[in-house]
């Protein structure tokens, strides 16, 4: 055990009992325990993975060298600056905060120090979006779908921020440009912010992007198009499988793409403890995460303001 990373998450909710899983079963890691404002729920996944109940995070913190941060949003700056106090490196679920300001305030908390902070847009640890990043080189034009049904879960901010933030992500990496213009719709319609929008970007390089999230819809849907010269990409995120239609040599030819399935969490959460191990910066590490964030922030703006 003495070579082996001592791990534990905050918050055991829906996502958060899923860190607590693959942190017991990881190699090369030990789950030491839990924290959760609820106690039932805490001692629930303490007793299913066989590692102990933290009264408080400053507890949790003393003896773990990296942390899952799985709470609600708007207690994920104070969660997270109390753990850096505590010297821990952190996986801070998505979205990182509910504001720039409170992500730069873990910023500056991190200061000076060696400790690795990583936000968890889980996407980007899918194997679909290792095939786009090798195969997208010049995007003319990308249509994003990510619809869910209403769960009541992550309400507390809206579906920007909850769950086309995802695809925000998606895009500002691979369309590599600023963004130069938003236009922006939202509804409400089951809770207090938008559960329904689109958003349509606008970057430096020409390039458009259609991004259409909603968490009132009666499937689930995680979908993305890109075209570029010569090519139409075509992916599911959730099925992990696609085609990919492209012109070669005056024909149009249309191939399934051989995408080798993986489970995203396992392996998002298998690249921080890498990162940790190997004092590596993270694939998305929190200046990616704050930057997605500015960006989800200035959609959830423009709807509010037009509302």
């Amino acid at each position: 055990m003495a070579d082996k990373l001592k791990c534990g998450v905050v918050g055991v909710g829906y996502l958060g009992q899923h860190h607590a899983r693959i942190y017991a079963a990881l190699e090369g890691c030990f789950l030491v325990g839990v924290c959760d404002a609820n106690a039932e729920r805490a001692g629930e996944i303490s007793s299913k993975f066989g590692c102990e109940v933290f009264g408080s995070v400053e507890e949790l913190g003393e003896v773990c060298d990296c942390v899952s941060v799985a709470t609600p949003t708007s207690s994920h700056c104070e969660v997270s600056i109390s753990l850096i106090e505590k010297n821990c490196h952190l996986l801070i679920e998505k979205p990182l905060t509910t504001s720039a300001d409170e992500a730069e305030k873990i910023l500056k908390a991190a200061e000076g120090s060696d400790r690795i902070l990583q936000v968890g847009l889980i996407e980007h640890y899918n194997p679909v979006m290792k095939f786009l990043e090798n195969s997208v080189s010049s995007p003319k034009f990308v249509v994003s779908q990510r619809l869910a049904p209403f769960s009541g879960r992550g309400t507390e901010v809206g579906v920007v921020l909850d769950l086309m933030i995802h695809d925000i992500g998606i895009i500002l990496q691979l369309v590599k440009a600023e963004v130069e213009s938003i236009d922006a719709v939202g509804v409400k319609v089951l809770s207090k912010t938008e559960d329904i929008a689109n958003a349509r970007l606008h970057f430096t390089n020409g390039c458009i992007a259609d991004l259409n999230a909603s968490r009132v819809s009666e499937k689930k849907l995680r979908e993305i198009r890109i075209f570029q010269p010569q090519t139409y990409l075509s992916l599911d995120f959730t099925s992990q499988s696609g085609h990919l239609i492209e012109m070669v040599d005056g024909v149009i030819r249309r191939s399934e793409i051989p995408i080798e399935k993986e489970e995203p969490l396992r392996t998002e959460i298998a690249s921080f403890v890498n990162c940790v191990k190997n004092h590596s910066e993270p694939k998305i590490d929190i200046h990616f995460g704050k930057r997605t964030l500015e960006l989800a922030l200035r959609i959830t703006n423009l709807i509010s303001s037009s509302a």
